[in-house]
């Protein structure tokens, strides 16, 4: 089994220009995946989850904060060598198969295609039909990808991304605007990649059901950790500087400027709204 890379990320912050305003798309993320997981980013439009996405596979730069891949600080790394860790240690899915292959070659042919960067950068590539095996398209290999049902396009969009055999694998709503059953393929594939190669898997997703069968999830809410899934209890999550964001559940209680005194008895902790901090009732 190929080991899977951990990510983390301290003080994550990322701020781009919109319409002549800076807009913080993440305010201070920390977060670790470890190697071998299958975590699921979950939030709502806008909150950061694919911003974050492309800050793990070094896409992009943070304005701030340090984002660590395996023994890789990216923030620090040169183009080239960014380069060269795209081509070999990561594989993206971009959301929408069709941005992920060429239409003109057979899905055989985009993996090949794909691992030349790879073998560029000194990876040791697998044979093109066990990767095709692994997600299942090794009986359409040489089919004319526009023969291909959705669900298969995808597979074959998964099959470039793992063409390096990476140990972390990013995908941007690999499963939206698939039918149940093809929804269903995609996720039993990323979790064949993940136990039989042992990669590391992340992917944003908005389907409430392709969350459930994740064993972990982590929802940003306003570019930060606002809580975590894991095996289907819900968790908040204490910030690096001890903030602790609140479920939705709980924001009519505690909502903005209330004062909350906390009580500790016997090892339970217990918030108890007592106004609001402007003096208002």
């Amino acid at each position: 089994m190929s080991g899977g890379l951990k990510v983390s990320t301290r003080g994550l912050v990322h701020i781009y220009r919109a319409e002549g305003h800076d807009v913080a798309a993440l305010s201070g993320v920390d977060l670790v995946v470890n190697p071998g997981e299958v975590v699921g980013l979950l939030g709502p439009s806008g909150a950061g989850k694919s911003t974050l996405l492309t800050l793990f596979g070094g896409l992009m730069r943070p304005s701030a904060g340090r984002v660590l891949v395996g023994e890789h600080e990216l923030s620090t790394m040169t183009e080239a060598d960014l380069d060269r860790f795209r081509a070999a240690e990561v594989g993206l899915v971009l959301q929408g198969a069709a941005r992920n292959l060429l239409p003109y070659l057979t899905a055989r042919q985009n993996v090949e295609f794909a691992q030349q960067s790879a073998r560029s950068a000194g990876r040791e590539v697998p044979p093109p039909g066990e990767v095709l095996e692994l997600v299942g398209l090794d009986h359409a290999a040489t089919a004319p990808l526009d023969s291909l049902p959705p669900g298969q396009l995808q597979l074959a969009a998964l099959a470039v991304a793992l063409a390096s055999r990476p140990g972390l694998l990013l995908g941007d709503e690999p499963t939206s605007q698939l039918h149940h059953s093809s929804r269903d393929l995609v996720l039993d594939t990323l979790h064949r990649v993940n136990q039989e190669w042992g990669t590391t898997v992340v992917v944003v997703t908005h389907d409430p059901e392709v969350a459930a069968r994740l064993p972990r999830t982590v929802t940003i809410r306003d570019g930060r950790v606002g809580g975590e899934g894991r095996s289907g209890e819900a968790y908040a999550v204490v910030s690096a500087d001890g903030s602790l964001p609140l479920p939705p559940a709980a924001v009519d209680a505690f909502p903005p400027g209330a004062l909350v005194r906390v009580d500790e008895v016997d090892g339970v902790w217990t918030l108890i709204p007592q106004g609001r901090g402007d003096g208002g009732e």
